[in-house]
């Protein structure tokens, strides 16, 4: 009755903003009237202005609302992920925050949340990026949210903006990092600078008690070993091309005396630059006889370093281990 009042004296009301279920109840509830007596309207009318009356505090009422309203109090970052969160969301529509979450995020939903709401949330992303995370999602849990999305014919429209406005709320907002590098990256530069034994003690450790990162590691790690299989030849001149040549002619007469694997990266370097060049390094090289350890293991690094730095500005792409492997 009071909004059939407020749309007779020509008001606009902001009725999109209350939940579907609530808007389509109103609708239901002002098609059942009928005439309604004048005592009753202004029983009504008092009633309800007697209630706005003892309101003594009004608040956002949604979390959107809050975020507006407390954006300028709270700190920086958290205010910008929070606005960020915000902007993300249309007509009270949260689901493409959940959309423009990373695969192995929604993974992460599909595993953690109930089947039926697995169902909803597969329901709701594009076929690509939907089959992807099926894919990625555990095996017999994949198959029950796959045999649940057959019962989502008749949910309703206000139930699926619910469950996207929950889910946003838990997995949407993205939680601040101590570390802008993930720790695979973070320990592989450590132990590249590290002698080694101790490399390749630490390396042993990991294998036994975490051999998927220990695999990992060995990815991210980069030595001079690593230069022959996984640097491409054409790149070899680019890459030394900042190395001192008293460094470069050291690195060379260790590698020369190195095992197996440091003698292959050795003629792969010189391999890979001029006839003229590399028979003036060998020669210097022969001149210096027997390196010290340590003095070696500084050379050697100063071209891995070279290398890696070229690598992490994208001047070249290093080859993946696990890709060569799969075209041997």
């Amino acid at each position: 009755m009071v909004v059939q009042m407020l749309i007779g004296d020509g008001a606009q009301l902001s009725l999109s903003q209350l939940p579907e279920h609530l808007q389509l109840l109103l609708t239901q509830e002002l098609g059942a009237l009928r005439l309604v007596d004048r005592d009753t309207v202004t029983t009504v009318a008092e009633e309800f202005l007697a209630e706005l009356q003892a309101i003594g505090l009004s608040a956002p009422g949604t979390h959107d609302g809050a975020v507006m309203a407390l954006a300028d109090h709270l700190s920086g970052p958290l205010a910008d992920r929070l606005r960020q969160q915000t902007k993300e969301v249309r007509d009270g529509d949260h689901w493409p925050t959940i959309i423009n979450l990373d695969a192995s995020e929604v993974v992460k939903i599909m595993c953690a949340e109930s089947i039926e709401v697995c169902a909803v949330a597969l329901s709701k992303l594009p076929v690509a990026k939907a089959a992807d995370v099926l894919t990625k999602t555990p095996g017999d849990r994949a198959r029950r949210i796959t045999y649940a999305i057959s019962q989502t014919a008749d949910v309703s429209p206000d139930a699926v903006r619910r469950i996207g406005a929950a889910l946003a709320q838990d997995y949407g907002l993205a939680n601040a990092l101590a570390f802008e590098k993930a720790p695979v990256q973070r320990l592989g530069a450590i132990l590249n600078a590290t002698p080694t034994e101790t490399r390749e003690e630490v390396l042993a450790g990991l294998g036994t008690t975490d051999p998927t990162f220990a695999n990992d590691l060995r990815k991210a790690i980069f030595t001079f070993k690593d230069i022959a299989p996984r640097v491409k030849p054409t790149d070899i001149p680019n890459c030394i091309r900042a190395v001192d040549a008293q460094v470069m002619t050291t690195a060379i007469a260790a590698g020369l005396a190195g095992d197996e694997q440091i003698v292959a990266s050795t003629e792969f370097i010189l391999d890979s630059i001029s006839q003229r060049m590399a028979a003036q390094i060998r020669e210097d090289a022969s001149e210096l006889g027997t390196i010290k350890k340590a003095d070696a293991e500084t050379a050697m690094s100063e071209i891995t370093k070279a290398i890696r730095e070229m690598a992490d500005a994208g001047t070249i792409t290093l080859i993946d281990p696990d890709d060569d492997q799969d075209e041997t």
